[in-house]
């Protein structure tokens, strides 16, 4: 690879050796050779500008989860070493609360859950960067409901006009990376489903799905079966009926001893109109930012894995109702 350092012998191996190193390795100083000193690191819940908010975080988090562990179950990418690559990199974590820190004071509770990470690199550094953790999981594995930790996670950190606001178009800030992926067909496959799902097509999930599909949702839901899919959509889609559906970010890849599969950055932007997924229809204006991998069976979607911040999209509408 073209610039990057001669040790990782691909991209998905340069992802997969440099997360290990600063998480489980304590490279964390690794950072400022890894990530560049202006990244933008957007999540749900907040966005970051510099390395040095990432190192704090990072720390944070170690001080937080000790034995932290990051399983790095796929890398799916696109781009190429001179131009710039983007990695789609699902992790399932586990890691035992032993310090005291955002989910309060240490419980010994044990977790398991997933985190997606898109991040753009070029020259062996990490310039840009989306991040979604399955905050739904860990809070619930904390014995926390989401909307509850929302509504306190607002007043620890000063209350509705102080706090740090979630990520939306309006708090976005723009980065180097300006690509929209690849043109492979299974990329554009899955893209063409959730659309139409988004679309009130439910009839593509009998058309599209295995039958014996398993899926990994937020909150840490496993499910099998369409009827499973077509329940989660459903409520997504029936609390924000008219919010806009929009595909930012489409990776499709055929790999040898790997099943056809595909990598989506997407959002929903507009109210919470409808009763679904976030209960009681509030009015609020809400951004919801999605990312998923899926992989594809000869019958059809076999797996898939979404996630986006539930606690964020409460967040959002405490905030605007006044909830808090």
């Amino acid at each position: 690879m073209k610039g990057f350092d001669p040790r990782f012998r691909d991209f998905p191996d340069y992802i997969l050796g440099i997360t290990r190193e600063i998480w489980e390795d304590r490279g964390i100083a690794t950072l400022h050779h890894y990530y560049a000193p202006d990244i933008v690191v957007r999540s749900p819940g907040s966005v970051v500008v510099g390395n040095q908010g990432v190192i704090a975080a990072t720390m944070a988090t170690l001080a937080e989860f000790p034995d932290r562990k990051l399983f790095g179950e796929d890398v799916i990418w696109s781009g190429t070493p001179e131009d710039g690559m983007l990695s789609s990199h699902r992790i399932l974590s586990t890691a035992t609360h032993l310090g005291d820190g955002i989910y309060g004071r240490a419980s010994g509770r044990k977790l398991c859950y997933r985190i997606i990470a898109d991040c753009h690199a070029i020259d062996n550094q990490i310039n840009d960067e989306w991040l979604i953790r399955d905050q739904g999981a860990i809070v619930r594995q904390m014995g926390i409901d989401a909307r509850d930790f929302a509504r306190d996670l607002i007043a620890r950190e000063g209350g509705a006009e102080a706090c740090i606001r979630p990520l939306t178009p309006a708090t976005d800030r723009p980065g180097p990376y300006t690509g929209t992926g690849n043109d492979n067909e299974w990329g554009q496959r899955y893209a063409d489903l959730l659309t139409r799902i988004m679309s009130a097509d439910m009839a593509a999930i009998p058309a599209e799905y295995d039958r014996a599909c398993q899926l990994e949702h937020p909150g840490g839901v496993t499910g099998h079966g369409r009827d499973a899919a077509d329940r989660f959509w459903m409520s997504l889609r029936a609390a924000f009926p008219d919010a806009a559906f929009t595909v930012h970010h489409r990776i499709g890849r055929d790999d040898p001893k790997m099943p056809p599969r595909a990598a989506l950055r997407w959002s929903l932007s507009g109210r919470n109109t409808g009763w679904g997924a976030f209960g009681r229809p509030t009015g609020a204006e809400i951004y919801l930012l999605g990312l998923s991998h899926a992989e594809f069976g000869p019958w059809g979607l076999r797996r898939e894995y979404v996630l986006f911040d539930e606690t964020a999209i409460w967040k959002q509408i405490l905030l605007q109702t006044g909830e808090v």
